[in-house]
């Protein structure tokens, strides 16, 4: 359909490449599944070729998110494999389970690639490109070819590839902006040109995947769009190598808001951005800016003066997409210490969380006891209590209590009580530079799983001296595997999120590879998932 535009996402690909971002299967699984909701066309669940592991986790979203059990059509599901044998071997065993299986293979094509990283000439790559899809025409039918770092490639040597690729039976032509160079006229020009000089181009569908190093990921991806490519290779939350990929919530907004302008749609449920973001944000343990487009908590606040007098006229004086659009709601509910029960579940379920009665005590219990600390309970701090309460790795080791002295002329001190595997209470003492670093020599003196903590950002969820402090700490493990692991907790005293974040880290350390997180039950329940179909 010339006025469809294919929602590629590859948050469990390129998203995960995000330093320290990596996710086992269970969260790889539990993303797919919201990705499905949310409505994307194409998921490219991982690089089959890169772990085992990986392999098994794109296998199992195969089978499970990549079949449809309601009658509606499974998104098509995607493995990266380079342009070799093995890759592309690894990748069809692992997608071969979905409905609607693909192998995307890719080759750069860029001189300074060719030189420095392939050691190949143009001749063999032409050969090369021409021979993998072939063999990975062999598997299925939907092939999607890359010619990596297409932005800096001489355009007519990408002609000839793409063209080379077309008649070995790519289905999908995938043009990358790598190291994100190009500037939005460059880009465009490039679609364009590859449209009107590619044979056969009109025969298969053009996709753009653009890096956001110079900040104008989303602009060349649009860009691309309007010259032609009716596929858009995005991230959750903009999320990826480097300065990350581009943004799906950006891309999709943009075109549905300006639809008078682009005259193009797409197939997605808008509804279910906001929730897909949290979602994805919590198990990478990567923060979302509070002024991230659409996404970020500043995205529908007004604070000045002027423009609050505005929005009280007419909302359209200062917002140009309604916050109900992205799945944001918007209430002037206040909630404090003498809400009730019900109070608390209509404004969850605005917020998009469905629970059934054992998590709603459990949330309330949370909520009461907050709600006694401040006056004003909002909905920053709402998703922050839920996502410290219910997105958190199964409890090898718990925290039961702790306490802090601390002082300028003092030595910090902490004493902590944790409950072990075996259920049994154990107490600890240290000493440190600072309380947090007291805390968490106390928690490694019992725990023992030697790791370094290479990341700990703290920052207040809403304003004032009551505000819930958030925390987000990643620690990498000093074993063989060096894995890179985040932990997450929120609550009023900074020092308790900080240990909740320590130990949700320090918890998913010890998990066994092959466990199935203990995420939301929220998520889990037969309850809510009857209510999501």
């Amino acid at each position: 359909m010339d006025n469809y535009v294919r929602i590629f996402d590859t948050t469990l690909r390129d998203g995960e490449q995000s330093p320290g971002a990596s996710l086992d299967s269970a969260e790889k699984l539990e993303i797919a599944r919201q990705l499905a909701r949310l409505g994307v066309d194409i998921m490219e669940a991982g690089f089959p070729a890169a772990s085992p592991g990986d392999a098994e986790a794109v296998r199992r979203i195969a089978m499970e998110v990549g079949n449809s059990r309601d009658g509606t059509r499974a998104p098509v599901i995607a493995g990266l494999a380079r342009a070799n044998r093995n890759d592309i071997d690894t990748a069809w065993e692992s997608v071969r389970y979905a409905a609607h299986p693909r192998i995307h293979t890719f080759l750069a094509t860029s001189d300074i690639h060719l030189k420095h990283k392939l050691k190949m000439t143009r001749e063999q790559v032409v050969e090369r490109v021409g021979e993998m899809v072939a063999y990975a025409k062999r598997y299925c039918d939907d092939i999607e070819f890359s010619p990596e770092d297409a932005g800096r490639s001489d355009p007519e040597f990408l002609y000839q590839v793409l063209e080379v690729a077309i008649k070995a039976g790519a289905t999908t032509l995938n043009i990358p902006d790598t190291v994100g160079y190009t500037m939005p006229e460059e880009f465009g020009a490039l679609i364009a040109g590859i449209v009107k000089h590619t044979p056969g181009a009109d025969r298969v569908a053009i996709s753009v995947h653009c890096h956001n190093d110079l900040g104008l990921a989303t602009a060349n991806t649009l860009a691309g769009i309007r010259a032609g490519a009716r596929q858009a290779e995005v991230t959750m939350n903009g999320i990826g190598e480097r300065a990350g990929n581009t943004s799906l919530e950006e891309v999709v907004m943009s075109l549905q808001t300006r639809n008078s302008f682009f005259g193009l749609r797409t197939g997605i449920d808008t509804t279910q951005i906001a929730r897909t973001s949290r979602l994805v944000s919590n198990y990478t343990s990567i923060p979302i800016q509070p002024n991230k487009a659409i996404v970020g908590a500043n995205a529908f606040a007004h604070e000045a003066g002027i423009h609050q007098d505005g929005m009280l006229k007419h909302h359209l004086t200062y917002e140009i997409m309604r916050p109900e659009t992205v799945g944001v709601a918007q209430s002037n509910l206040v909630l404090g210490k003498h809400s009730g029960r019900h109070a608390l579940q209509a404004r969850l379920t605005e917020l998009g969380y469905q629970m059934n009665d054992k998590d709603l005590a459990q949330a309330f219990a949370r909520f009461k006891e907050l709600a006694d600390k401040k006056k004003v309970v909002t909905d920053a701090d709402l998703v922050a209590l839920v996502a410290d309460e219910f997105y958190q790795p199964p409890e090898i080791f718990a925290m039961e209590d702790i306490q802090v002295t601390c002082g300028r002329h003092g030595m910090p001190t902490a004493t902590v009580r944790l409950r072990g595997p075996d259920r049994q209470s154990i107490v600890q003492a240290a000493v440190g530079t600072g309380p947090v670093d007291a805390v968490y020599k106390a928690i490694d003196t019992i725990v023992q799983a030697p790791n370094t903590l290479v990341e700990y950002n703290v920052h207040a969820v809403t304003e004032g001296i009551d505000a819930l402090g958030e925390v987000t700490v990643r620690l990498q493990s000093q074993d063989q595997e060096s894995r890179t692991v985040g932990g997450h907790g929120a609550d009023t005293d900074i020092i308790v999120a900080s240990a909740k974040a320590y130990m949700a880290a320090l918890n998913k350390l010890l998990a066994k590879e092959d466990r199935i997180l203990a995420t939301s039950t929220v998520e889990r329940s037969a309850e809510y998932q009857d209510t999501i179909r």
